[in-house]
């Protein structure tokens, strides 16, 4: 398993990669080859894999398919796509999976909050935020089985002698939206805080907190075998394999390589940030997450100092 994307030093033309793949989107009409339909969920970015896709197999057709996270196994059940760069775990009774890296956990912030005073390299701990509400999205997938650090939001007086019970943000980007007005803080993955990037919100690595895992996953059963052919590809290329040792047909004849196509998410799904991502921020966009936190460039984050708890 590779370390949390996004730090090495030539992210920066990764980035650029994976910003022309958001923004070349193409409708057009195929042009006859055949098509391999990757899935990907918001944070995760493609691009440097779907580079050494067209280099390798310039004969097939790469499809990337956004979708939300809590659609990705239905997707592949659906063989809406071929396989997915997804969060896991996944039912390993109904699919395969690889792991491909583990996200940080970040605390975000509002500008005007204490932590937003530190330095961008020390890191926070529970106990920085024990005193905060902290405000998990219904999409989280950080805290599904053990409690969030600092308060849960509680019940409160509306002045006109009834109770409101808070209602719970329905995504990181809606938490995220939420910690901008000042009202508490949230805690995702550092591919959404950077893909939900905003002028009045910092993130800090939480220190001790859990990581999300991402990984490659595809249908055990019911793929036709020139699908799992192409998935055995996609599966050497994330796992690095040069070309010659890939399976299949990379290695076979070459061509003149063609553009990669993009499709839109469908509506309802795969909402994007408002832009580009991975990590995987230009205002909100997909390139907010981790700098890159889907999947530009494997390597370890920097080490930050720790804060000790206020």
């Amino acid at each position: 398993m590779t370390d949390q994307p996004g730090e090495a030093p030539d992210d920066a033309f990764d980035d650029a990669l994976d910003d022309a793949l958001d923004d070349a989107i193409d409708d057009g009409p195929d042009d006859g080859r055949p098509a391999f339909r990757l899935g990907y969920v918001p944070g995760a970015t493609p691009g440097r894999w779907a580079r050494t896709w067209r280099d390798r197999l310039p004969g097939v057709r790469l499809v990337l398919v956004q979708v939300d996270a809590a659609d990705a196994a239905a997707a592949l059940a659906e063989r809406q796509v071929d396989a997915a760069i997804l969060r896991l775990p996944v039912d390993g009774e109904v699919l395969h999976a690889i792991p491909l890296y583990t996200e940080l956990p970040v605390v975000a912030v509002s500008r005007d909050h204490l932590l937003a005073a530190t330095t961008e390299d020390e890191v926070v701990t529970a106990d920085d935020v024990a005193d905060d509400v902290v405000w998990l999205p219904a999409d989280d997938v950080l805290y599904p089985h053990e409690p969030a650090p600092g308060r849960t939001p509680e019940a409160y007086d509306d002045g006109a002698g009834g109770v409101v019970e808070p209602e719970r943000p329905a995504t990181a980007a809606d938490a995220i939206g939420l910690v901008a007005t000042g009202v508490g803080v949230t805690v995702v993955p550092m591919s959404l805080a950077r893909l939900h990037h905003r002028k009045d919100v910092t993130y800090r690595v939480l220190d001790g907190g859990p990581g999300a895992p991402v990984g490659l996953a595809w249908l055990v059963d019911g793929l036709p075998d020139d699908v799992r052919d192409l998935v055995e590809e996609m599966i050497g290329i994330v796992r690095g394999r040069t070309a010659n040792s890939s399976r299949g047909r990379a290695a076979a004849g070459r061509t003149d390589a063609k553009p990669v196509e993009v499709t839109k998410p469908a509506k309802g799904q795969g909402q994007r940030g408002g832009g580009g991502s991975s990590a995987q921020g230009r205002g909100g966009g997909q390139r907010g997450a981790a700098r890159r936190g889907g999947g530009s460039r494997a390597s370890s984050p920097r080490k930050g100092r720790k804060r000790g708890g206020r």
